[in-house]
């Protein structure tokens, strides 16, 4: 049988007798687990209650499992027998934190049936108080002690305070002999002590005579010297007093005469800082002005858009009825957006001045230079102010008349509430819807934006590719008329037949139509010069045997002279008329077109390609001038 102690403390416990007043006694409560192991393996807890002050106070409780069971059923605890030691330990802790309270939460009663504890049955009650009733957690019911019993506590209590009292005894006799050695040892070392102190002393008072006659010597020998040293830096003192007094005066003469210039510098400076502060004052007050003005301006545009907004959410609400007025909002809508275009170029003005502000703060300087164009913006600044004004003004007429008609209407929307409480739910889910087209609008002017750019870069190509045409159709007509005019002067001995097939060759009217590439998938017009390339291809092989080829010599594409060609100039003004005495093409090619494409692969090198370079001498020299257009018309670049 094997004994574990697990609690052993004194506890103040409230003691109620029958028929007597309430007393307190500090009882000593001891826990401990008793393991049997002879004949079947048990576990009991022992639960013994002492008084300290009477040895004969013995009341002893022994719990088994089975005897736990029907304590758990009777009083409904929730706790196995394992853990049933440590709650009941936890529930005495907290009487012991509790007892010296006045009014404790937690405390202990133990209860007899008699008057007295004269060895009759106790029960050990813990209690928790509250303003309501007192709770009783746990009721253990203890048997006092036999005589056999309280015999064998007392003998078990003189056993411990005998081995109590012989560990006590040897603990005295070896701190005794501890004591007594230390002591020895002391006055050992004490005797030394006071022998080495004498020495010291005898030492000390030998050494301070000495060093006492020392230092009186060095100090007469000190006074001696200091008093030597002291005359010659008087001397010296006096002659670098003379000096400095001297270099002062001529400083405080330089430093007077450079003070009378500070303060004349000093004055103008002064009246030129008044005047540019009075500059800055009245440029920062017109300013301030402006910007208030601007503020209230973009509050009122402000509070505009949200009362738009409420009355587009109000419009939307009562659909049916507002249907007619949709479209006049839609068109209020556009106007506001154009005025919102507005608002932002006043936006855009006022941020102008207010970085021309920060520049007129940082150079204070030049801003007399400045103030007339200053004066010039803001009275443009204030015209278009004014303009936005009167524009927000419209619409707020504008908006009442709107407010009115919709307080009339009113009128008829309350009694269609009813059924506008179910379509709510569909309304806020068609605000979301325009607040997300809204934000997709707001991409695609952006996107607009970007493709307008795209437009006018386009444009400009366009432009660009309209001149090179121009110069192109110029220089492909001014060729066409000097090769019928070869042609013609060539052909006049010849026969009749082979004259016409030759205007025919030769007429630019007769010229092969322009091919267009069905295979690629081109199917508009290629440019003039394949045409002219093409048409030039013919001719060059027609007169490659012949004895006068076209030649660009050092006039240009003149026509060489040769033995058996005579110029005439009937078929050069007939050649003119066939042309229309015009240059390049009509009036009506050169008109600009919106929905026009751009000529892309058309560049000023075209006229340098192979097209014309076998008609085109090793140098070629500029163009002679025809009908009053220029010879760089023809070859830009």
């Amino acid at each position: 049988m094997a004994a574990e102690r697990i609690f052993d403390r004194a506890v103040s416990v409230r003691v109620r007798g029958c028929g007597c007043e309430e007393r307190r006694l500090n009882v000593r409560v001891n826990i401990e687990l008793l393991s049997i192991s002879n004949p079947v393996h048990k576990k009991d807890l022992a639960v013994r209650l002492t008084d300290d002050t009477d040895p004969f106070f013995l009341y002893n409780l022994v719990i088994s499992e089975e005897d736990f069971q029907s304590l758990k059923s009777q009083q409904g605890l929730l706790v196995d027998f394992s853990a049933f030691p440590q709650k009941f330990i936890d529930l005495l802790q907290q009487c012991i934190q509790e007892q010296n309270k006045d009014i404790p939460r937690f405390l202990l009663q133990l209860v007899s049936s008699a008057p007295a504890l004269d060895h009759t049955p106790v029960s050990l009650n813990v209690v928790e108080t509250n303003p309501f009733k007192h709770l009783t957690h746990l009721s253990l019911k203890f048997l006092p002690g036999t005589d056999a019993e309280i015999k064998k506590f007392l003998a078990n209590c003189l056993k411990c305070l005998k081995e109590d009292k012989m560990m006590l005894e040897e603990k005295l006799k070896r701190t005794e002999e501890d004591l007594t050695r230390q002591l020895s040892y002391t006055q050992q070392s004490l005797s030394e002590k006071s022998r080495e102190l004498d020495k010291l002393k005898n030492e000390w008072t030998s050494y301070t005579t000495a060093l006492s006659n020392k230092h009186s010597q060095e100090l007469t020998s000190e006074k001696e010297r200091a008093l030597q040293a002291q005359t010659q830096y008087q001397q010296q003192h006096e002659q670098q007093k003379k000096e400095l007094e001297n270099l002062h005066q001529k400083s405080i003469q330089q430093l007077q005469n450079r003070l009378s210039e500070l303060e004349v510098i000093n004055k103008d400076l002064t009246e030129r800082r008044y005047k540019g502060d009075s500059t800055v004052r009245e440029l920062k007050a017109k300013l301030s002005g402006l910007e208030d003005e601007c503020q209230r301006a973009k509050q009122e545009v402000l509070s505009l858009r949200r009362e738009n907004t409420t009355l587009d959410a109000e419009c939307h609400e009562k659909e049916k009825l507002i249907n007619q007025l949709q479209t006049r909002v839609a068109v209020l809508e556009q106007e506001i957006k154009d005025k919102d275009q507005l608002v932002t170029r006043t936006k855009e003005v006022l941020d102008a001045t207010q970085e021309q502000k920060v520049i007129l703060e940082e150079s204070t300087e030049e801003k007399q230079r400045h103030i007339e164009k200053l004066e010039t913006t803001i009275k443009s600044l204030s015209a278009e102010l004014l303009k936005a004004n009167e524009i927000i003004k419209k619409l707020q007429g504008d908006l009442k008349t709107l407010m009115s008609k919709l307080k009339l209407k009113n009128t008829v929307t309350i009694q269609q509430e009813k059924l506008l409480a179910e379509k709510e739910e569909k309304l806020q889910k068609e605000q979301r819807e325009l607040q997300e087209m809204g934000q997709s609008l707001r991409v695609k002017e952006q996107e607009v934006c970007k493709l307008q750019e795209q437009l006018e870069s386009t444009i400009q190509k366009l432009e660009e590719s309209k001149q090179l045409l121009k110069t192109n159709e110029n220089v492909i007509t001014w060729l066409n008329r000097q090769l019928s005019e070869v042609q013609m002067a060539k052909k006049l001995d010849s026969p009749a037949s082979a004259y016409a097939a030759g205007r025919a060759a030769v007429s630019p009217l007769s010229m092969p139509d322009r091919p267009s590439f069905h295979s690629s998938g081109i199917s508009h017009p290629i440019s003039p010069l394949y045409a002219f390339q093409n048409f030039l291809e013919p001719i060059h092989s027609k007169n490659g045997n012949s004895q006068c080829p076209v030649q660009l010599n050092s006039q240009l594409l003149k026509p060489s002279q040769c033995s058996d060609a005579h110029t005439v100039p009937a078929a050069g003004h007939a050649a003119n008329k066939e042309n229309g005495d015009q240059l390049g093409l009509e009036s009506k090619y050169f008109k600009k077109k919106d929905d026009s494409i751009p000529l892309r692969g058309l560049s000023q090198n075209t006229l340098n390609s192979e097209y014309l370079r076998p008609y085109l001498p090793a140098k070629a020299q500029p163009l002679p001038k025809a009908a009053g257009t220029p010879a760089s018309a023809y070859f830009p670049g």
